[in-house]
């Protein structure tokens, strides 16, 4: 019996305790209310001590719940100061660890997948995992050749604990809610769950990662592990040293965070363009900042692992996406508004005012308005804010506009990006990436007209 089973019910009843835990913070909340201290200094504590359980519960656990807090702390930068500041330890912890698999079970997996004789494959095998993740963790070895790995062994039974945690985890995704201002949490637990399937298969990464590592060979800001071998449940790479992306956000210097957020934008819209792959597990745990770039070791390239969620675009990004973004910036409210309405964000039983459309989305896209934005907590928090006070215009606006499936993963992979962006508190170009790689954000020149034929 594997270990992740015979933990099953202790996971599910952590899990389980989540809304019980909820609904008793609410009951004291309320007593604290009828005793006179103010709604707003009541709901920051009950929001803080429901945002201590669940990291805290999150953190334990391997699986699907593991999982949820990945995509989750991507944006932590969206919490109110006062919650987040205690948490963002926790966050970054989720991002690069989790409990590991015991040897033997380790060891048993590589017999059964590699052969009996494993050992012979590697000079050199650490037993001790070098990261953990949702679905498996990695052993620092050297392959037979010589080359350094990273040896990834997927946890018996991953696929099955990640679904019933995430459904356990939907069942009360109403309460995660708030933990979040402006985000609803259920499509993110749904959106992970379609997924699983996916991330388990380890020849669907391997394929995705070779596409990508064939691509970015020799490129001078993006660095991207070539695979050595795969079979199921193992897949092993080239070893990857770097400072991970969760150190340079709480230690790195200005122009650390600034490079590390060019080139995750960089990453973000060339990656569909030239591979024509989206890498859609942007969490700070995914990356590295690797010295050696075009301006020599004291310059950074970007490491980028883990290509287990993947979005197929065989054409690159989507063309109407540069295209409404371009002509919101130029304030064309009409073209903008029929665009929406044309690839489904706006349903046809719907009626908006494209002039509040534009004002909604203006905002929003301030970065690609400048030559050069910072990202800060401060503006992602009041972005947040605005879509999640009901009194608002936005807010009103928001519940009616639509996401079509076809677009689900790249925004969420767009808003994660932006979550890392503001974690950084990078200056980034943005505009400069978008005209070079965003298809439609810079309008086509119309073909030059043939010289008429000489008689």
């Amino acid at each position: 019996m594997s270990d992740l089973p015979r933990k099953a019910v202790t996971r599910t009843a952590k899990l389980a305790a989540l809304p019980l835990g909820f609904a008793g913070r609410a009951t004291w909340g309320l007593g604290k209310r009828i005793v006179g201290e103010s709604a707003e200094l009541v709901g920051r504590e009950l929001q803080q001590r429901t945002a201590e359980q669940l990291f805290k519960v999150l953190g334990e656990l391997k699986g699907g719940a593991m999982k949820f807090g990945q995509a989750l702390s991507v944006f932590e930068s969206a919490l109110p100061e006062e919650v987040a500041g205690p948490y963002r330890a926790a966050l970054t912890k989720l991002q690069e660890a989790a409990p590991p698999m015991p040897t033997r079970t380790v060891h048993a997996v590589l017999a059964e997948r590699l052969g009996e004789g494993w050992q012979e494959l590697f000079l050199e095998f650490e037993d001790k995992p070098s990261a953990a993740a949702s679905i498996g963790q990695v052993h620092r070895a050297v392959w037979h050749d010589g080359r350094e790995v990273a040896v990834k062994v997927q946890y018996p039974g991953a696929g099955e604990a990640l679904l019933s945690d995430l459904n356990q985890l939907s069942r009360f995704a109403r309460l995660l809610g708030p933990l979040i201002p402006g985000m609803d949490v259920k499509p993110l637990i749904t959106e992970l769950k379609d997924r699983v399937s996916e991330e388990l298969d380890y020849g669907l990464e391997a394929q995705a990662q070779r596409t990508h590592a064939e691509e970015f060979t020799d490129d001078p800001d993006v660095v991207v592990p070539d695979v050595v071998h795969q079979c199921e449940q193992v897949l092993i790479t080239e070893w990857m040293d770097g400072i991970p992306l969760s150190e340079i956000i709480s230690d790195g210097t200005e122009a650390q965070r600034d490079r590390a957020g060019q080139l995750l934008a960089r990453f973000l819209f060339s990656g569909p363009a030239r591979t024509g792959l989206l890498h859609a597990d942007p969490h700070p745990g995914n990356f590295r900042l690797l010295p050696g770039g075009p301006q020599g070791e004291d310059d950074w390239r970007l490491g980028v692992l883990d290509f287990g969620t993947v979005d197929r675009l065989p054409g690159g990004l989507p063309e109407p996406i540069g295209e409404a973004l371009r002509m919101t910036l130029d304030g064309e409210a009409e073209a903008v508004y029929e665009m929406l309405c044309a690839e489904g964000f706006v349903k046809e039983s719907i009626e908006l005012d494209p002039d509040a459309v534009l004002d909604y989305l203006l905002p929003i896209i301030e970065p690609a308005a400048a030559d050069e934005f910072t990202f800060t907590r401060g503006w992602m928090r009041s972005q947040a804010a605005r879509i999640a006070d009901p009194r608002s215009p936005a807010s009103q606006l928001a519940k009616q506009l639509n996401l079509p499936p076809a677009y689900l993963l790249i925004h969420r992979v767009t808003l994660s990006t932006i979550g890392v962006l503001c974690q950084l508190g990078a200056t980034v170009r943005l505009r400069e990436e978008l005209e070079e790689w965003l298809p439609g954000f810079v309008p086509e020149e119309p073909a030059a007209e043939e010289p008429a034929a000489r008689a």
